[in-house]
């Protein structure tokens, strides 16, 4: 029960994170979704710190790793947002924003776990 609860915390955490970011961010002039990317990318270099530490001599407790990974960074990102936008740039016929903001975010999101794990070690 305690590691549904903690998982539970960090991911409504995760979630308000993201939308301020979002709401913030997201501009409906240029209908680039400027704060799903800043989410997404900076949860793939948290979660990279994060389970990189985690590995790391088992720095951080299961629960913390559960608080900070699944629950924080789960909520934090988010697929469903991105397949939407894309969809919706798709929709519009902004195949050049489509092209930039997909590539984009799986390239440097996986980057950037790499990166967050690789200075942590």
């Amino acid at each position: 029960m305690k590691q549904l609860i903690l998982v539970f915390i960090g991911g409504g955490t995760g979630s308000v994170a993201r939308f301020l970011i979002s709401k913030y961010l997201n501009s409906d002039t240029t209908g680039i979704p400027y704060g799903t990317f800043t989410a997404n990318i900076l949860g793939s270099f948290l979660i990279g710190i994060i389970l990189g530490l985690a590995l790391k001599n088992n720095a951080l407790s299961q629960n913390t790793v559960l608080l900070l990974a699944t629950g924080f960074c789960g909520g934090f990102t988010t697929f469903s947002t991105f397949a939407y936008e894309n969809h919706m740039l798709l929709r519009s016929g902004d195949f050049m924003s489509f092209s930039i903001y997909t590539i984009g975010s799986f390239v440097i999101g996986f980057l950037l776990v790499f990166l967050g794990m690789w200075m942590v070690k």
